[in-house]
């Protein structure tokens, strides 16, 4: 089989300077900084159930420098319920991708309020030994009833000094089979199962390019069943104004924006413009223009970039200005992000 644990060092495809291509879902993805990724087939026969830990608290023992943990379930056969303290079961089945994004404790059971076989400590131990490599890509548990097959999926990331798109997130996704008419997602998770069943030059890089690609789909699966009412960052990539602010705004960061030009370029007026991005997106047009720029620098001076380049980058005249927007953004001076303390 092929190894479980793919983990990179560094993006999947780190770009050597910040090139806004005017398509915000693609530079936040670029910018999240996928860092590895764990995943593994478990089949489970009725009765089954396992209790699953906040994902903090297994995170350095799986993907050690991962800021963050998203975690899916792609259901292959069979079916059962996902349980959250304080709330009402939900049903899942073959087909459906259940998407853990802020990794929130939960269990996965063949019956509602039936008795799990790995308590949260068990599970913690499983991820540790599957992460090392000790167990096998397939694993079985359960009594010897009716099958249930789910690929079991957790993906590194950063999100620090600011990941718009991991907070749009809601804490638990539920895409059912067919939402979306175009099967790309099913057929990304036969890739990656088949490539997991060998061993063959490259197949880690393979692995974990299909698991980000897996997840640009959910996340464009999710945007396209959104309500028409929603709000958020991903609400605003679909509004026509907000929606052409973002990219105006990722496609030239370093230009000297004002409310009047912004507005002028997507061909409404100032007050319009105002008002729709900060009730969809949740902050005002400039607001937002200076975290991204934080977060383009951060990524910047990780690779090893000069502040003074940076700064010109990002669009600051000069150094010292650059160096208290970022110490007041992030909390440390960028001469220290770059050395790994932020």
């Amino acid at each position: 089989m092929g190894d479980a644990h793919d983990r990179a060092s560094g993006p999947l495809a780190p770009p050597s300077e910040f090139s806004g291509g005017g398509d915000p879902l693609s530079d936040a993805l670029a910018e999240v900084r996928l860092t590895g990724a764990l995943f593994f087939l478990i089949e489970a026969s009725e009765p089954w159930g396992v209790e699953v830990p906040e994902a903090a608290s297994y995170r350095e023992r799986v993907l050690p420098g991962a800021q963050h943990v998203v975690s899916f379930d792609a259901v292959l056969e069979g079916g059962g319920w996902v349980e959250f303290e304080g709330a009402e079961p939900v049903h899942f089945e073959a087909g459906d991708v259940l998407v853990f994004a802020q990794a929130p404790p939960h269990r996965l059971v063949s019956t509602p309020g039936g008795r799990v076989e790995y308590d949260r400590a068990a599970t913690a131990a499983f991820l540790s030994e599957m992460a090392r490599g000790r167990l096998p890509f397939a694993t079985r548990e359960g009594g010897g009833g009716r099958l249930t097959r789910y690929v079991c999926g957790h993906l590194g990331c950063d999100v620090r000094p600011f990941n718009p798109l991991l907070a749009a997130l809601p804490p638990f996704l539920h895409l059912r089979r067919g939402a979306d008419g175009s099967g790309l997602l099913d057929r990304l998770i036969e890739l990656t199962l088949a490539e997991a069943a060998t061993e063959r030059p490259g197949g880690r890089s393979i692995r974990l390019r299909l698991a980000e690609l897996a997840f640009v789909e959910v996340v464009r699966r999710h945007m396209a069943a959104m309500a028409p009412e929603a709000t958020g960052w991903l609400a605003g990539l679909r509004d026509p104004v907000a929606g052409r602010a973002l990219a105006l705004l990722h496609g030239r960061p370093a230009e000297d924006w004002t409310l009047e030009a912004l507005a002028k370029e997507a061909a409404v007026s100032r007050s319009v413009l105002a008002e729709r991005f900060a009730h969809l997106v949740g902050c005002p047009p400039l607001k937002y223009l200076a975290r991204w720029r934080m977060q383009i620098a951060a990524r910047m001076l990780r690779n090893g970039a000069p502040v003074a380049k940076v700064a010109g980058a990002v669009g600051y005249a000069s150094e010292a200005a650059f160096s208290r927007a970022f110490k007041r953004e992030t909390g440390v001076a960028p001469a220290a992000w770059r050395s790994g303390a932020g």
